[in-house]
């Protein structure tokens, strides 16, 4: 089933019913698990104060060995400029403390002290180093998987691929609506209750944003 449809400079143009189905619907198998996923997490950060939290913090104390001390030492930096760790360091710390730092982690020198932020979605980590001493400090804090899935809700501290995903999922969703409202256009003649739906869906939301929220 075609509708054809005249421009103002005669072009014309051929809509298919059955290929706006079916953008429908790979729209929406695109969507699913996004949709679900936000729609719960819709729920869980609306009522965020209501849900217990499970905060989990884990620290360890210790004293870097002086060979990787000086090979931190050797790296040099200016205070505030960002640095990656050495990875002899990393390694060191993931085989004695279970301490894993990822490569996409910088630290940086501040009056003798490499300080490291590790922020991730549902949880946050640090590690400050004394590089006169070697003496450090670590911290982290998980703080749930609920926590975590509101992150990726929020897009906080995910990185590039997850905000990729975010974008793609949204463009998703758009086509879905789009089509959907074609859809919607297509079979109103036949049902008389489909606009007063749809303008039931525009209106609750602009009612409550006027009336409600100050």
């Amino acid at each position: 089933m075609h509708r054809i449809r005249r421009f103002g400079g005669g072009t014309i143009v051929a809509i298919s019913l059955g290929s706006v189905r079916q953008w429908h619907w790979i729209s929406s198998a695109v969507c699913l698990v996004g949709m679900l996923l936000f729609a719960v997490t819709g729920i869980t950060l609306n009522h965020a104060g209501e849900i217990p939290a499970s905060t989990h913090i884990v620290s360890h104390e210790g004293q870097v060995p002086e060979p990787l001390l000086q090979e931190l030492r050797s790296l040099g930096a200016d205070d505030g400029e960002a640095l990656q760790m050495p990875e002899a360091l990393k390694s060191w710390l993931a085989s004695e403390y279970q301490i894993l730092i990822a490569r996409s982690y910088a630290g940086e020198w501040d009056s003798g002290e490499f300080y490291l932020a590790m922020p991730r979605p549902g949880g946050d980590a640090w590690l400050s180093l004394d590089t006169e001493s070697g003496a450090f400090i670590y911290e982290s804090t998980d703080r749930g998987w609920i926590a975590y899935f509101n992150d990726l809700h929020k897009g906080r501290d995910t990185g590039t691929a997850w905000r990729w995903y975010l974008d793609i999922f949204a463009i998703a969703c758009v086509v879905f609506c789009v089509t959907g409202f074609w859809l919607l256009w297509q079979q109103s003649s036949r049902r008389v209750s489909t606009w007063p739906v749809t303008a039931l869906g525009v209106l609750i939301p602009l009612v409550i944003a006027l009336v409600f929220i100050h």
